[in-house]
Formats: C-alpha cells, structure tokens, sequence
C-alpha cells in the first residue's frame, strides 16, 4: 500500500534516520491504530496485512523499521523476520515483534530470527514510541559508523594508491637484477613482504676492473624503511659515480673503490648525524675484482655472506660488525677472500634465515645450506627465484612470509 505522509513535527524525537516504518498486521483495526500514532509523530508509514505482502514491499524498499504482528495466518511475523534479515540492503533495518507472547523461549526465538526488539500487545503509545527511538538511536549509530567506514575505505584507497606507486618507485631502485662483468655475474632478488619494504641491493662498476655489490636490510617495516632505502640508494647509486660514496676520483680523473670499510663509516657518518632518525640498517657490502677474484668484503649486522665453492662446498664468511646508524663511533672490519672459477657467493638479507615455517621454527643457517644445495644446478637469477620459491614453499600455507628478503648472488668465471 502506498504510505501515509506527514511532515515531521518533531524530528529530534523521531530521528532523521529513522522515517520510512512498515506495519504488518492481519488485523485492520490495529494496523489503523498504529497508523495513526505513527503518522501523528511525523513518519511515512506503509501497511500490509500479510508477511508475504509486507516481503514483497521489502524487496522494494528499504524500510528503516518493520513493525510485525507475530502471529499471522501463512508467514507468521517470525518467518518474515527471517526472511527479511535475507534481503540485499545497503543499510540496516529494525524489526520489531509485536506478540502476546512474553515466555523466555518466545524471545529466544525471535531473537534467533533477527528481530531487534519486542512489544506486547495491546500496544502502549509511550511504549512504542521509546522502542522506536531506541532503533532511531541505533540506526544512527549504524549510519554513522557505515559513514566512517566509507571514509575509511576512501582513505585506505588513496593510500593504497601511494603505496603502489612508492613500489614503483621503489623497484627503479634495481633497474636491472643480471648483468655481467667480464668475468663475472651479479644477479639479484627483491622481494618486500608489504606494497614497500626496508631491504635494497644493488651494484655498480667504474672501471671494468671491478665491481662493487652490496645488500642492505633497513630496520622495521613499510614507508619509514623504504624511504631510508632509497636514500642509502642515492649514496651507492651507479649512475651518478660523483655521487656514490663508495668511490672515488684517482689522480688520473678516473673512479676507484674506496675500501669496504671506509665506505661503511663514511654511511654511519651519514645516518647517524641525522637528528630525529630513529632507523638504522645492516649492510653486506663487498667489492670483486674481476682480474684476480679478490673479494673485500666488509659485515655490518648484516648475516654471514654464504660462499659456494665450485665444488659444492660452502661456508659462510665475513667478520661482524656494529649496524650502520646505530653508533657515531662505529668501526667496521674487513674480510678479504678469493674467488676461484666456479665459486659463487651470496648475500641475503635475515628475511631469508628468519623465515616462518610451517614446522614452527625458523629456517636458519643450516637451512639455507639445504635450500642451497638444491638450486645449485641454477645460474644468475633462476638460481634466486629458485631458492625464493623453496623458501615460501616452507611457510605456513596461506601466510606469506612476515618480512622483507633480499639476496645479491656473484659468479666468478675466472680470468
């Protein structure tokens, strides 16, 4: 039926959100009382005498409150509250039961089918009029937080946008992930465990003499790490030599590597004069070259580099020292070792051995040996993206892993 309108003379009482009231009784007389207080108070009232009558009204329009007769001949008002609970709606709707009923049970069960509250009849006006400023308050409240929850969905889109653009950014930072020296290979593996993450690796040649390779694990997670990520890449960068302070210009105008060591203070330095920096990040940084296979490597926090010799043997290499950032003073030592053809060795950050498992434990050294020895038929980045996929194939199943892993693979060919 089509509703009765008045203007709302009270709209603090009624509620705004609360307007459009459907009333569903087999009787004529008490649905022209209740009727009458309702359009008394201001609201738009629809009628129906039967449950299937009021649900087709309800597929159609979204009441903000159903006020039910329970027993009714056909679909009594609890099977219509069932089946209204049902329906598509964008928003939430009040049902209210009017019974005679006052057992414990009775409401159980209307309770169980989705009605909000219960009125016994005869039916008292002030009584009626407090249930449905109660729904009134609670509608409110739904709308307010369905409100919220748009904005929220809204800000976490536009977030979601930035952030897929930062891992844009962020990917630039490793243009490539192969590229080969003479004689050698350096390949890479990025993998952040959010849109953005705190690990970077990276390499950079001056000379065709040598090559320098680094794998850094900035502390925490998301956008403070990634931001302190791609500052640490302006100061290793291999398209600006002039810039990087891993290098520096010989007498004959040429660019040379500055030891390992120096380079790891010269970034300490850096990072710790910053006020307000609460970060700081673990680094491998070694420099190959590519003549001898001399390695100069320096360990800052960071786990052991694994060496894998052509053979097949392995051992995990590098003396340890202090993280980047964490002490102005820090000094740092190095570990010189040499490559003979064949040998491999890599660096990875502790996203890797810190790995979840399904097991319960963590990866750790000797499991990455294991993983290790079953890539080793692999070369350049297959060898990586091997070893990346064994590793997520130990988690739990439907837990990604929980933080960020990195890795920076070298091949030595020999001279």
């Amino acid at each position: 039926m089509h509703p009765d309108r008045t203007d709302i003379s009270d709209p603090n009482a009624s509620g705004a959100t609360l307007q459009r009231i459907l009333l569903v009784d087999d009787s004529a007389v008490q649905l022209k009382i209740l009727a009458a207080m309702m359009r008394h108070w201001g609201f738009e009232v629809w009628q129906a005498e039967s449950g299937a009558e009021a649900l087709a009204l309800c597929e159609e329009i979204a009441f903000d409150a159903v006020l039910s007769d329970w027993m009714m001949p056909g679909m009594d008002g609890l099977e219509l509250c069932r089946q209204f609970r049902q329906l598509p709606r964008d928003s939430y709707g009040y049902f209210i039961l009017l019974t005679s009923k006052n057992e414990r049970g009775a409401i159980v069960r209307g309770l169980d089918a989705g009605a909000d509250d219960f009125l016994t009849k005869p039916v008292s006006s002030d009584e009626l009029r407090a249930r449905i400023n109660a729904g009134a308050r609670l509608l409110s409240t739904q709308r307010q937080l369905a409100e919220t929850l748009t904005k929220l969905r809204r800000a976490y889109d536009a977030i979601d946008r930035d952030l897929r653009q930062a891992r844009t950014i962020q990917e630039a930072l490793v243009p490539r992930r192969f590229q080969r020296f003479r004689t050698a290979t350096v390949s890479l593996l990025l993998k952040p465990c959010g849109h953005v993450g705190g690990d970077l690796v990276g390499m950079f040649s001056p000379d065709p003499t040598g090559v320098g390779v680094y794998c850094i694990d900035v502390s925490g997670h998301g956008i403070t790490s990634a931001m302190m990520t791609a500052r640490v890449a302006g100061y290793l960068g291999g398209d600006f030599p002039d810039q990087n302070i891993a290098l520096e210009r010989r007498r004959d105008r040429q660019m040379s590597f500055c030891p390992p060591r120096v380079v790891a203070m010269r970034l300490n330095q850096r990072l710790s004069a910053d006020p307000g920096v609460l970060e700081y990040l673990t680094m491998a940084y070694l420099t190959l070259e590519l003549g001898s296979g001399l390695v100069t490597l320096v360990r800052a926090g960071h786990p052991p580099p694994l060496l894998i010799r052509a053979d097949g043997s392995m051992e995990f290499v590098g003396v340890g020292s202090l993280p980047v950032g964490l002490l102005a003073d820090a000094c740092y030592e190095e570990t010189r070792l040499s490559l003979a053809p064949g040998d491999r060795i890599l660096l990875y950050s502790d996203g890797m051995t810190e790995a979840r498992l399904s097991s319960g434990g963590m990866l750790d050294d000797h499991g990455l040996i294991a993983l290790v020895r079953e890539c080793l038929a692999a070369r350049g980045t297959e060898f990586l993206d091997d070893l990346y996929w064994r590793l997520s194939q130990l988690t739990p199943p439907g837990h990604p892993l929980e933080d960020d892993v990195s890795a920076a693979l070298v091949e030595y060919d020999g001279p």
